[in-house]
């Protein structure tokens, strides 16, 4: 993959971390009476790549869907660029410039690549072209005109990606990106990552396998039964893998 540089990069400063972009405090969620999510606390510094680990059903994706507004009831505090984003809708808060991939991807299937990459409004400036996203996932331009059945669940992830990197959004949440993945296709999310971190984007990344997370995080927090019960930096990881075998009963 080629290293040229991606234009219309966000304002932090390349392959460095600056200041507390968000700042996650006492954070609840509930799904209708079920009370998900149990006081969270944490905070991502800008250029960082964090990662959230833990087991199935530990709260994860429900603390991104919490930072996006896209969940029915949320309380505590969430702040982006120190504004308080928890009564903010899910419009204003993707024009903020924070953008969400889900696990399941969403890719429409009735639409081709080219028709599924256009398809979310750009939300601000900076967004990456076609031409720069093709440079990270050079297997899309390949597959432009195909429909989105026709993808595999690589070329799925690949898409699902690029399109969040097109609206402008420069804090990315990644929910479970290499889920189900052959390895060839994991290690290019990999790069694909490691690049945009060098670039300056900040990523907060669910994944469930901390073997890939170890390529590319910055830092982890567990989460279990709704809470942060643990942080360290990847310079930690090691002194904590018996500690992380029992969070994540592997």
């Amino acid at each position: 993959m080629p290293e040229t540089a991606i234009a219309d990069a966000p304002a932090t400063k390349a392959g460095t971390t600056g200041g507390t972009i968000l700042e996650v405090r006492n954070l609840e969620a509930w799904y209708g009476e079920s009370h998900i999510l149990h006081g969270i606390n944490f905070d991502v510094k800008a250029g960082e790549v964090v990662t959230l680990l833990g087991r199935n059903g530990a709260g994860k994706t429900t603390t991104l869907k919490s930072v996006m507004g896209i969940i029915g009831k949320r309380a505590g505090s969430v702040k982006f660029n120190n504004q308080e984003l928890i009564r903010a809708a899910s419009d204003k808060i993707a024009r903020m410039g924070i953008a969400f991939c889900p696990e399941e991807r969403g890719i429409f299937a009735s639409l081709d690549v080219r028709e599924n990459l256009l398809l979310p409004p750009t939300v601000r400036a900076g967004g990456l072209s076609l031409d720069q996203i093709f440079e990270l996932f050079p297997n899309l331009k390949e597959r432009l005109n195909s429909q989105g059945t026709k993808l595999s669940g690589g070329e799925q992830q690949m898409l699902a990606i690029a399109r969040i990197l097109r609206t402008g959004a420069s804090f990315l949440m990644l929910d479970e990106p290499t889920e189900g993945l052959a390895p060839v296709i994991i290690q290019q999310i990999g790069h694909t990552i490691a690049r945009l971190k060098k670039e300056g984007f900040t990523i907060l990344l669910v994944e469930q396998n901390f073997r890939f997370a170890s390529t590319v995080a910055d830092r982890y927090y567990v989460v279990e039964h709704g809470k942060i019960i643990d942080g360290f930096s990847n310079s930690e990881l090691a002194a904590n893998m018996d500690k992380l075998h029992t969070y994540l009963g592997v």
